[in-house]
């Protein structure tokens, strides 16, 4: 076991090369980040279960990395990355185009209870929202999150799934690709799952990272409680991903709740959901 876990972590040291010479971020810089007094409340509520000083140092980022943020939505993510990457990265928040035949999505609570919940969307300003009634689109959200300056690198990408990344990044142009809770969802959405693995792929300069976190589905159920549990099973997407060329380099076990049963979409009794965080490498 030992070795094995040497190994893995050999392989993220070695096939990962620091963007632009610069090294890790630190704990310390990490939990500057998080202190940052321009934060908003909403996202700081949102830190509560999702335990973003483990998931930054987990992920690795370096200042002046290019990102691609996939399934950005509001942005959480998408602005802690920015943060991280600082004024010489970029972070590239994507999201698919709407489906003009089909009313947008409500906004809904965050899954598993245990934690405060954190409101899914901000108030748009009167002059963003796209129609009377309508939810601001994620490119909406991420424009009004870089305009503060420290979130400025942050650039609204409206691709579909299968075709992620701008173009000027597809071509071995990114030195990292996030998807946070969201995979679950191509299924039920339709998504071709492969082509998008392949296009991140492509997209990857050698040694560039994938990373994915998700709510767990139980063993055997793959992709097929997408709509209904909002869980995926890790074994299956980890062949899905590889099948693209990845190679898995880590594991990340601090948002795992080995007494959630799985069954539901909010687990009874309230409790966190069992969630997995997997990094793969393009070799």
């Amino acid at each position: 076991m030992l070795a094995a876990i040497l190994t893995m972590v050999s392989a993220c040291t070695t096939t990962t090369p620091p963007a632009s010479g610069t090294a890790t971020l630190s704990n310390e810089r990490i939990a500057e980040i998080l202190a940052s007094p321009d934060r908003s409340s909403a996202d700081r509520i949102n830190d509560i279960r999702r335990k973003p000083d483990q998931m930054l140092a987990f992920i690795g980022v370096r200042p002046g990395m290019v990102v691609l943020d996939l399934s950005a939505a509001g942005g959480y993510t998408t602005e802690l990355l920015a943060r991280a990457v600082g004024p010489t990265g970029r972070v590239y928040g994507q999201s698919a185009p709407r489906n003009p035949t089909r009313a947008p999505p409500s906004p809904t609570a965050p899954e598993g209870l245990a934690y405060p919940a954190a409101p899914v969307t901000q108030a748009p300003t009167p002059a963003a929202a796209p129609a009377a009634g309508a939810p601001p689109t994620s490119a909406m959200r991420l424009a009004e999150r870089a305009k503060n300056p420290a979130a400025g690198n942050i650039v609204a990408v409206v691709q579909k799934f299968e075709d992620p990344a701008p173009a000027e990044a597809a071509s071995n142009g990114l030195d990292l690709v996030t998807i946070m809770f969201n995979y679950h969802d191509l299924g039920f959405m339709g998504v071709d799952r492969a082509q998008m693995n392949r296009a991140v792929f492509a997209a990857l300069k050698p040694g560039g990272m994938y990373v994915i976190a998700d709510h767990s589905g139980r063993p055997g159920t793959g992709i097929s409680e997408s709509g209904t549990l909002h869980r995926v099973e890790e074994a299956f997407l980890r062949k899905e991903v590889e099948a693209a060329g990845f190679k898995l380099v880590a594991e990340g076990n601090f948002l795992r709740n080995p007494s959630d049963p799985r069954d539901k979409n909010t687990p009874d009794p309230p409790q966190p959901k069992d969630e997995f965080v997997l990094k793969f490498v393009k070799p």
